[in-house]
């Protein structure tokens, strides 16, 4: 076939997945379609929970392994739809749908490319992966579904990028801070107010830069996004809570950030995760070489995916646009569909990786 016969299929795989509701941890029924689809093209269909995966035909572990990855939730729907989210709705050459930009119109394209590059010799292996829980960065998503892989050696995770190549991702750590004083009665002013200690720390995480910055990401970036304290209006708190949002570069490790937080601050500050790492790819990698060669643009994305649970080398890749991602009315191009697939194969085919 040729690519645009593709990517029509694409779209009709793309409009089937729009009609069924996967939010996270909620995947089941669109996972037993894409299984279903998969086998119904010659190919055996592996899962784990949610997540499906198929290998390419004689795949020999001695040669190196190339993922093609994306997944298959969505959140749920925002306030504001004036279409259907879970009908796929054509206007000119936009199609409307939950999921159809983040990330459905990966998830077909880069699974049309795994059929193409499979029929082809390759030097490396492929996997293709539809993965759950990307959303939420759950433990039964990709995480869970890279300790039942062979080893991979390269990564295109099929995120919206316009086709553009994240080289660079930022990491997340949400941290749980609680700053301590001593109550007391407003009118008389005794007690230690904890919401002035608070007030510090919460003064140092919005003006304070760590010195190691990078090309492509930048600083770390710490956002204080909710604050809670007191009972009532006469009576110094004795503690105040606060939550920070960092997003940092791939010059620190999340565990070290918690660590020169905890050293800069007097509140006590714990971390519900460190496992959301930043990532880099070096820019003298085969697939980095190759689309700068095209003259894609390499950037960093200042947004998570699952990249961040990725132990190996990969870039951020796909067809739609961030900002489209998570609002009401989402929408892919159906041209970006049969483009996404001419790039990815232009990438990818006869690559030394």
């Amino acid at each position: 076939m040729e690519i645009s016969e593709y990517a029509k299929e694409a779209v009709v795989l793309l409009k089937n997945m729009i009609c069924i509701p996967s939010f996270s941890r909620e995947e089941g029924k669109v996972a037993d379609w894409l299984q279903r689809y998969i086998e119904l093209q010659g190919y055996t269909a592996n899962r784990l929970g949610n997540n499906v995966w198929l290998m390419s035909p004689g795949f020999d572990p001695s040669r190196r392994t190339l993922l093609l990855n994306s997944h298959i939730d969505t959140v749920k729907p925002v306030e504001g739809w004036t279409h259907d989210p879970f009908r796929p709705t054509p206007e000119g050459t936009k199609l409307y749908g939950l999921g159809s930009n983040d990330a459905g119109a990966s998830v077909v394209s880069l699974l049309q490319v795994f059929f193409i590059l499979s029929a082809r010799p390759q030097s490396y292996n492929l996997i293709f992966a539809a993965s759950a829980e990307e959303e939420v960065s759950g433990a039964n998503g990709i995480e869970s579904l890279l300790k039942e892989l062979p080893a991979i050696d390269f990564a295109i995770v099929g995120e919206p990028t316009e086709m553009q190549v994240a080289v660079a991702e930022k990491g997340l750590m949400v941290l749980d801070c609680t700053a301590f004083g001593k109550s007391g009665h407003a009118a008389h002013g005794t007690g230690d107010n904890a919401l002035y200690k608070a007030m510090d720390a919460i003064d140092w995480f919005r003006h304070y830069e760590f010195p190691l910055q990078t090309e492509f990401l930048g600083p770390v970036r710490m956002t204080v996004t909710q604050i809670n304290a007191g009972t009532q209006h006469n009576v110094i708190p004795d503690k105040c809570n606060f939550v920070v949002d960092v997003r940092s570069n791939e010059m620190y490790s999340n565990v070290e950030l918690l660590e020169l937080i905890q050293g800069f601050v007097d509140c006590r500050v714990t971390a519900r995760s460190t496992r959301l790492s930043s990532t880099a790819t070096p820019l003298d990698h085969p697939v980095v070489r190759r689309a700068q060669a095209m003259g894609r643009e390499l950037y960093g994305s200042p947004t998570l995916s699952d990249q961040a649970l990725m132990p190996f080398p990969s870039v951020k890749m796909g067809p739609g646009k961030s900002a489209r991602s998570h609002t009401a009315n989402e929408y892919i191009r159906i041209p970006e569909i049969e483009e996404a697939i001419e790039v990815y194969i232009e990438l990818l085919d006869g690559l030394a990786l």
